[in-house]
């Protein structure tokens, strides 16, 4: 036995042995991840790194990191060489960007496949693919509305980091996307909504969710390129959790000291952490 142990230990000091630890744990338990845009603040910030955990949802097919070339087949054409439970509602989730899936984004996970998303400037609705009576159990009976006779959720995630912009003309924007086909989400009429404009025949945006596939959206709901303008997310694309935050700095390279060491669920949920990035 002491001999193996010292085998072991020999081959992890050596060069060999410590690129093998260091690729078996980029591959399949955590990766280095920084914050490039203000997607999701206030709840994760521009400048914030962490862990990724690989193994939430899965084992994703590993890629070599930088180059992001897969270094297995993906056998079981879902992107995972073993599949796990799927991100749910209101999970802060990494994953390949569809239209370059070299590229990592990170946003919440607003909806599921099969759930229906209302999006309007300043509010987006969810209608839970299990119906009437998982709502009224599920949710605040003040966040649900009638919308065109069905039952939605208004904004139905909680956390103190998702927010709007008052100086931002959102309509203007999706317009502009849905004049040159890149908006992903349908015009669409709701009855009890107000006019978006009224030169405009249509009042809302509207998406069901295809089966399998994820909603993806940020916090920072003014400021961020997601599902509303490129499409959901499939499970192939998903890579894992955010974990904790093992540096933080801002804009000025003054490091923000009390971000490091955090775990995310801790930063989203805990007011004292939610504040605005200057």
């Amino acid at each position: 036995m002491k001999n193996i142990f010292k085998k072991i230990y020999d081959f992890s000091s050596s060069w060999t042995g410590t690129i093998v630890i260091v690729l078996f744990v980029i591959f399949f338990v955590a990766q280095a991840f920084v914050i490039p845009s203000g997607s999701m603040k206030n709840s994760l910030l521009i400048g914030d790194f962490l862990f990724v955990k690989k193994f939430s949802y899965g084992i994703p097919t590993p890629h070599l990191p930088w180059l992001e070339v897969p270094v297995l087949p993906d056998f079981n054409k879902n992107g995972h060489l073993v599949e796990g439970k799927k991100p749910q509602r209101g999970d802060i989730v990494v994953f390949r960007y569809p239209p370059n899936p070299k590229m990592h984004f990170v946003k919440r996970n607003f909806a599921i496949g099969e759930d229906e998303v209302i999006f309007t400037p300043k509010a987006i609705y969810l209608r839970p693919n299990e119906g009437d009576k998982y709502i009224e159990k599920n949710y605040d009976k003040n966040d649900i509305i009638i919308l065109n006779g069905k039952k939605f959720i208004k904004e139905p995630y909680k956390f103190k980091g998702i927010h709007y912009d008052d100086n931002v003309n959102l309509l203007a924007t999706t317009l502009k996307h849905l004049s040159v086909g890149k908006f992903a989400m349908q015009p669409a009429y709701v009855e009890e909504l107000p006019k978006m404009d009224i030169n405009l025949e249509f009042n809302a945006y509207y998406m069901k969710v295809p089966k399998g596939e994820f909603f993806m959206i940020g916090d920072n709901r003014d400021h961020s390129d997601d599902s509303r303008f490129w499409g959901s997310v499939p499970y192939k694309y998903i890579v894992g959790k955010p974990w904790f935050i093992y540096f933080s700095w801002d804009k000025n390279k003054v490091v923000r000291w009390e971000r490091i060491g955090r775990f995310i669920d801790t930063l989203e949920n805990n007011e004292k952490y939610i504040y605005e990035q200057p």
